[in-house]
């Protein structure tokens, strides 16, 4: 089998911390000789880990893009590493920061400055998921009969991401954490989010900025969210707990085996009492008091599973993202090398049956529709306006091929004469063909990029990375889901 190596980068701007990680993937052929080639990611050794920095914010609602910049400069070079050297990678805007009204000019500025090929992503069931590979609860599935649930919380949200036999089967994500409460060292609330104010008055917990709290006060706070948390979690009570979730609520009750938290609250369950003002207020808000009462519930054993420890714990979600993130596309691919790395480019999908390969008006209709789709959601410009996705065909023939070929050049052509580039992803093996067609027709304006094995969904961003042995491509798909008040092209969570 040959092998490559390539290393990638993870970040992690998170409503309380920000921190990086830098690994390295050893690419695989996992095909005969004889049959095309399929590379896959079959080994990740973690190389670096940075400090655990709090993240730079102006104000309450604004990212410092300077501030995160300067972190990410220093640790590079901590790190002994150049821009160059990076060619996949994430960047993961988390929790509450998500929300804050400069995020998404925030994750495409911080994927220009973090190296060749870096991919801004952000989301809270992506997120769950990188930190539940992060933090081994997906690795653990693999090796127990039952459900293995990891709760990553941080400072303002708890995303949990269930895995059976190594695949993540749902996701959920909590209004809780550690900076949702902010306190001053006498207990004087400073800050309470307006995300908690419901659950708060169906609990009668009065706690409101200006108000005094005690050790005790605080500690039934922090009980009652983690309780009613763990709860919705296990499927045991979710009607007074699901006024914590945010977004979709779980359809079914999981039965969960096992069970690990992680994220910057999983590190602070410790048995390490907490019994002050002091104590309590240490990072000036009430994180240690939430993980302190999920040490006791662990030490309670109320809920009938196994309390695990995770791999990771403040790093898991930069872990997943850094190692996890990757994707390869190299059976057939049709490229220039030189019009790599590419990023930030918008997913549009072009659905196909087989009646439309039968029926050439059909075809023509269907993809007259998505490009007028294209012209709506995406300015006219001179870069590349979108990517155009294929998905649907089971079967192709040469002539089926050559149709498909025919009925994308023309309207492209037209329709976006200003791009450079035609970039087609096809889920199928077909793409050297296709895009010797495509490139047949329109001799260089546009040039055409077509690569191979790679599913997107509508509101994806993709980068292509710059190719390795001449026809392997790293590639990364881009959820962007951000707060519903942020309006952007990808989508809103």
């Amino acid at each position: 089998m040959d092998e490559l190596w390539i290393q990638s980068v993870g970040i992690d701007v998170g409503t309380s911390t920000t921190k990086m990680i830098v690994s390295r993937l050893r690419l695989g052929r996992m095909s005969s000789t004889f049959s095309l080639p399929r590379y896959q990611i079959v080994e990740r050794q973690l190389l670096y880990a940075s400090a655990v920095h709090p993240t730079p914010l102006i104000g309450a609602d604004e990212i410092d893009a300077e501030g995160i910049g300067a972190i990410l400069a220093a640790e590079y070079e901590r790190a002994k590493i150049s821009l160059s050297a990076i060619k996949s990678g994430a960047v993961i805007i988390t929790g509450e920061t998500a929300s804050k009204k400069n995020a998404e000019q925030i994750v495409h500025l911080l994927a220009e400055r973090s190296g060749d090929f870096v991919v801004a992503t952000a989301g809270a069931d992506l997120e769950g998921v990188l930190a539940g590979k992060g933090a081994g609860a997906q690795k653990r599935s693999l090796s127990i009969q039952g459900t293995v649930v990891n709760v990553d919380i941080g400072g303002g949200t708890a995303n949990a991401a269930y895995f059976y036999r190594g695949k993540a089967i749902a996701t959920v994500t909590f209004h809780v954490g550690g900076r949702l409460i902010r306190l001053d060292k006498r207990g004087m609330v400073q800050y309470v989010s307006p995300n908690i104010k419901s659950w708060l008055m169906a609990k009668k917990l009065q706690v409101q900025p200006g108000i005094q709290l005690t050790v005790e006060e605080i500690g039934e706070i922090a009980g009652e969210m983690v309780r009613d948390m763990l709860d919705y979690v296990t499927g045991r009570d979710r009607q007074e707990s699901g006024l914590l979730v945010l977004g979709h609520q779980l359809r079914e009750r999981i039965p969960v085996e096992e069970l690990s938290v992680s994220g910057g609250v999983g590190q602070l369950m410790t048995d390490r009492p907490v019994h002050t003002m002091a104590q309590v207020s240490e990072y000036g808000d009430f994180g240690p008091m939430l993980g302190y009462a999920l040490q006791q519930e662990r030490k309670k054993g109320t809920y009938l599973l196994r309390w695990i420890d995770p791999e990771q714990t403040v790093r898991a979600t930069v872990v997943g993202a850094g190692m996890q993130s990757t994707k390869i596309s190299g059976s057939t691919v049709h490229i220039k090398p030189k019009l790599l790395p590419i990023r930030n480019i918008p997913i549009l999908k072009l659905e196909l049956t087989a009646e439309h390969l039968h029926d050439s008006s059909r075809l023509h209709s269907e993809v007259a529709a998505v490009y007028d789709m294209g012209q709506r959601l995406f300015e006219r410009t001179t870069e590349i306006p979108f990517a155009l996705s294929l998905s649907g065909i089971r079967y192709c023939s040469y002539q089926q091929l050559q149709r498909i070929a025919d009925e994308l050049t023309l309207p492209y052509r037209h329709q976006f004469a200003d791009s450079p580039t035609m970039v087609v992803l096809c889920e199928l093996d077909m793409a050297k063909a296709l895009g010797q067609a495509l490139e047949l027709r329109c001799k260089g304006k546009p040039h055409i990029i077509c690569i191979d094995q790679v599913r997107v969904e509508y509101g994806d961003y993709i980068d292509l990375g710059e190719p390795i042995s001449g026809t392997i491509i790293p590639v990364v798909v881009k959820t962007l889901a951000f707060d519903e008040h942020t309006s952007i092209k990808g989508g809103t969570r």
